[in-house]
């Protein structure tokens, strides 16, 4: 089995992933596995003298050093292999004490499989840490043994935690949670440079404005990097996550204002104020998140905005330029509360910024609850998961196979998230194991079984094979895995390059089983989930959207719920991770993906801000009823949009054209009196409008992909 977690799978399969290519973080994994696995293998083979031992600490120490791979400093490293070492040791005595009956493994497989992947919702480190904790329990669970082994077997376990933790400690490359505050902060000074070009004028706008786009881009590729979130329970942890998605809204709402006010060097001085203090935001998040002290005056935007309200009372709905100030106003005020936010969590994404929260069954709860639905890609790819290593321990088993652990080893290694995905990697597992086999095969031919020259070939063959994820072709860590476990097999008990052609039966019977188990479950992989997911974010958010819009009208008065827009924003980040870090064609422009995920991160933000307005308790009037039932007409067609991604075939029925509102000033008998209640409403509604059409190509495009057969 190759180690291919997905905890280091950061890239679509391309033509390019067939190429070795240099990787510094893959080189000091290497190195690690290298300095560690021989020297504990060594060590419990000659001092020690017990095999069991010997077994543990080699293939604790893969799952240590090469199949896990935590973020954030030493401290949060040093907690996340303790986990590791703790919740492996509780999978190993599980997993021996079921290997005493078949049923009973099995039952108890489907259970464990199921809980490990799909405790990865908790955050990065439990997605990152799932598979090198099942390999602490399918290595028990498929091998023959008795409960007297389990002190060896932890004893092995625990060797390799300990070495291979303080390799990891000492020997680390950079954290993707930096790689990510890195992104934030470039982002957060791009934007600022864009406002500040804005207000100065001249020609350089629009470059500011392309660096503010490079760098947003930049951002979401650093958070979307891997198929889990980067960010876990931890509130700094959480203020980051939050913050990103701000700063896609901040880059969304600048660059509007920028398109139809490309130059505001001649905009009302209370206006330039307020942008101007934007701006000294953006770069208070931008040195935060550097770690360099913060400056800015907390009360300071607030004044500003408050400036700019006293400036539109200050003016009737008759002055000259009144629709156009509250336009512009509106605007600045919407960037003015975006970065007001950000800067709030981007003080708390400094670590000791906010307070800890002690982790509990309550907040795990929270986190996983919205999971629990077929609608989540953690559910179906952990019950997917779960299924299929089941299977293969009941064929193992059933079987009578000589090495029953290669075939659930071969299942795990080949899992892909759809059914196409598990055939590739099967058919590449099984040319890299022969390639494997025929190297192992000259290898053990050219120098036998003579310990001296195997100890030589051990410590080379495990440089490769820790190297290989994410660096080297998939079939390339297959083969130098196979011939990683024919130089450690042959020391522990020589039997010559015959132990490679079991291990290829081994694999093949794994692989069938995983294929089978891909046709069956969720044949589609991510790809449906996305679509449903879409629809449900779409749906949500537009509900959100006019309750909220209800609340600040007064029309009424219980405050609304975020709940579920949010919960579903949640399942469909995921799924899209799920679905991008799959192999094989995508057939969906990523450029659609986008711009549909963020027209659902534009309902739900949207409807934040209103639902963060004031209400007021005032007697319903025609003008609050009519942007009430405008706010309606926006959730109804979000709700006809998300009918075009969800299971059901429309065929060629025509997508309806969104919604147009008219001015609300030019309706018939407009009071003062209703325009201060309704204009701040009425320009969110507008502001989200504007962008409705946009999402309708891209719809059809997911649409006609949800519909394809899983194997096109």
């Amino acid at each position: 089995m190759a180690i291919d977690s997905p905890a280091l799978k950061t890239r679509r399969a391309a033509p390019r992933d067939w190429i070795p290519r240099w990787s510094e973080s893959a080189a000091l994994r290497a190195l690690r596995a290298t300095l560690v696995v021989p020297v504990l293998f060594a060590f419990s083979t000659t001092v020690i003298g017990d095999l069991q031992v010997a077994t543990f600490a080699a293939f604790g120490g893969f799952a240590t050093l090469v199949m896990a791979s935590f973020g954030g400093g030493r401290r949060d490293k040093l907690r996340a292999h303790f986990g590791l070492a703790v919740t492996g040791s509780v999978l190993l005595v599980i997993g021996t004490a079921a290997s005493a009956s078949l049923p009973l493994a099995a039952v108890v497989t489907l259970v464990v499989t199921f809980l490990v992947l799909f405790g990865g919702v908790a955050g990065p480190d439990a997605a990152a840490g799932g598979v090198a904790a099942l390999l602490a329990y399918v290595l028990p669970a498929a091998s023959p043994g008795t409960m007297s082994m389990v002190p060896a077997r932890l004893g092995g376990w625990w060797l390799a935690s300990v070495v291979g933790t303080a390799a990891v400690l000492l020997l680390s490359p950079r954290s993707p949670a930096t790689a990510l505050r890195d992104a934030a902060a470039r982002a957060a000074g791009a934007l600022a440079d864009h406002l500040d070009a804005a207000l100065r004028g001249g020609a350089d706008v629009a470059a500011a404005h392309e660096a503010a786009v490079e760098a947003k881009h930049h951002l979401i590729d650093e958070f979307t990097a891997t198929p889990y979130r980067p960010t876990g329970l931890a509130a700094e942890d959480q203020a980051l996550d939050t913050l990103v998605g701000l700063l896609e809204w901040c880059a969304s709402v600048i660059a509007d204002t920028t398109s139809e006010y490309p130059d505001l060097s001649g905009a009302p001085e209370v206006e330039r104020e307020l942008l101007a203090e934007t701006s000294a935001g953006l770069r208070e998040v931008s040195r935060l998140l550097a770690g360099q002290p913060g400056s800015l005056d907390a009360g300071e935007l607030d004044r500003r905005i408050e400036a700019s309200v006293e400036r539109l009372r200050a003016l009737g709905s008759g002055d000259p330029g009144y629709v156009d100030a509250v336009h512009l106003s509106f605007h600045a005020r919407t960037g003015a509360f975006a970065v007001r936010e950000a800067v709030t969590e981007a003080r708390a994404a400094v670590p000791g910024g906010r307070p800890a929260r002690r982790l509990s069954m309550a907040s795990l709860a929270r986190v996983a609850s919205p999971h629990t639905s077929l609608r989540s890609v953690w559910f179906v790819n952990s019950l997917r998961g779960a299924a299929a290593l089941t299977a293969a321990v009941v064929v193992a088993g059933a079987s009578g196979v000589e090495h029953g652990f290669w075939v659930v080893l071969g299942t795990l290694s080949v899992l892909r998230g759809n059914a196409a995905a598990t055939g590739s990697t099967a058919l590449r597992a099984l040319i890299g194991t022969a390639l494997g086999v025929v190297v192992g095969a000259v290898l053990l031919l050219v120098i036998g079984t003579s310990a001296p020259a195997l100890w030589i070939a051990l410590p080379i063959a495990v440089l490769v094979a820790g190297y290989a994820p994410g660096a080297l072709p998939f079939t390339a860590g297959q083969a130098a895995f196979t011939v990683t476990v024919s130089v450690l097999f042959n020391l522990l008990a020589p039997a010559g390059w015959q132990i490679g052609v079991v291990r290829i039966e081994d694999v093949a019977i794994g692989c069938a089983v995983c294929l089978v188990a891909g046709a069956l479950f969720w044949p589609r992989g991510a790809r449906a989930v996305v679509a449903d997911d879409l629809a449900d974010a779409f749906r949500a958010g537009g509900a959100y959207l006019a309750a909220a819009a209800q609340w600040a009208l007064g029309l009424r008065h219980d405050p609304p719920s975020p709940a579920a827009a949010t919960a579903a924003g949640a399942r469909l980040d995921d799924a899209l991770r799920g679905f991008l870090s799959e192999q094989g064609t995508k057939h969906v422009p990523k450029p659609d993906l986008w711009r549909l995920v963020m027209g659902t991160v534009r309902a739900r933000l949207t409807a934040h801000s209103l639902a963060g307005l004031p209400n007021p308790h005032v007697e319903p009037d025609p003008f609050r009823r009519l942007l009430g039932d405008q706010a309606g007409q926006l959730a109804a067609w979000y709700d006809h949009l998300a009918s075009r991604l969800d299971r059901t075939d429309h065929g060629d029925v025509p997508m309806l054209a969104p919604p147009a509102f008219p001015e609300l000033l030019e309706q018939p008998g407009a009071s003062v009196r209703d325009l201060a209640c309704a204009l701040w409403v009425h320009e969110h509604l507008k502001h989200i409008s504007a962008r409705l059409a946009e999402l309708v190509e891209p719809a059809g495009v997911v649409a006609t992909q949800r519909h394809r057969p899983w194997w096109r």
